[in-house]
């Protein structure tokens, strides 16, 4: 951590602000350097007392905070910025996590000159494995753009991408747990339908996950070596894969993928 440590304000402290919340806290974040904003009292009782940071109204975070980390539901970003938009001074950074809405959506309600900066990051960030991508908005300076990076790079790892990507980012890694879980879900069920006790085939698989996933990421082989590797001519391996591929299972994730990236541009169209 840098030692100039910014006051930052997560507004709308739900699921993916908790996550930001909780691992500034584990990466040595001060505690009187963060400030929440919850809509319903007991949801700021309840942050309160699990992480001992002050909950505060909107207008306070953006009056005493340095950085605001915007964690509100896409549909309700409108009506916070009708809110804080005229409070905000144009010199304050304001890191959006709102999926699918564009900086200039921010910027269009922000006084001018206020630099945006927008992150999507994911839900490992609970274990500090997150993939985290961070874009600069208009008035975004390298400097904003590092502090961000700070901010997030204790979650797991960090990228910068042009803010084109970010629907595109959403979609493969901003809900890419979810594939992962559903697959592990339907080979769960898969090592039962094969003999196995539901814990054995889930350990199983969890732990061939996690070991494909270091060799992928270690090894700087293409998955295809890597997936050769395994598949021995007229093998068990290829008769499954001969299976994927008739059942549609690539296609299947090009769909899924660019649905998903669709309906992240419909959130930015619905919430203007």
């Amino acid at each position: 951590m840098s030692a100039e440590v910014h006051t930052v304000a997560v507004i709308g402290a739900g699921k993916i602000g908790e996550l930001v919340l909780s691992g500034l806290l584990r990466s040595g974040w001060p505690a009187d350097r963060l400030l929440a904003t919850a809509r319903r009292p007991a949801r700021a009782e309840e942050l309160a007392a699990r992480y001992g940071v002050r909950v505060v109204d909107n207008l306070t975070a953006v009056d005493e905070a340095e950085v605001l980390a915007v964690a509100v539901k896409p549909q309700d970003a409108a009506a916070l910025l009708d809110e804080i938009g005229p409070k905000v001074p144009a010199g304050k950074l304001l890191v959006s996590l709102c999926a699918g809405l564009p900086s200039s959506f921010f910027s269009r309600r922000l006084p001018e000159g206020t630099p945006v900066v927008r992150v999507m990051t994911n839900t490992p960030a609970l274990v500090d494995q997150a993939m985290t991508a961070i874009s600069a908005g208009a008035h975004a300076t390298g400097e904003h753009l590092a502090l961000a990076e700070e901010m997030f790079k204790p979650l797991g790892a960090t990228i910068r991408v042009p803010e084109t990507q970010q629907d595109a980012v959403t979609a493969l890694s901003g809900s890419g747990p979810a594939y992962f879980y559903l697959l592990v879900e339907a080979m769960t069920d898969a090592g039962i339908l094969l003999g196995l006790p539901r814990q054995v085939a889930h350990d199983l698989i969890v732990q061939t996950a996690i070991g494909s996933a270091v060799m992928l990421r270690d090894s700087g082989e293409h998955p295809v070596k890597l997936r050769e590797a395994v598949t021995s001519p007229a093998g068990t391996t290829i008769s499954a894969i001969r299976e994927l591929e008739n059942h549609g299972v690539r296609a299947a994730l090009l769909a899924a993928l660019e649905a998903a990236r669709d309906r992240a541009r419909e959130l930015a169209t619905q919430a203007d």
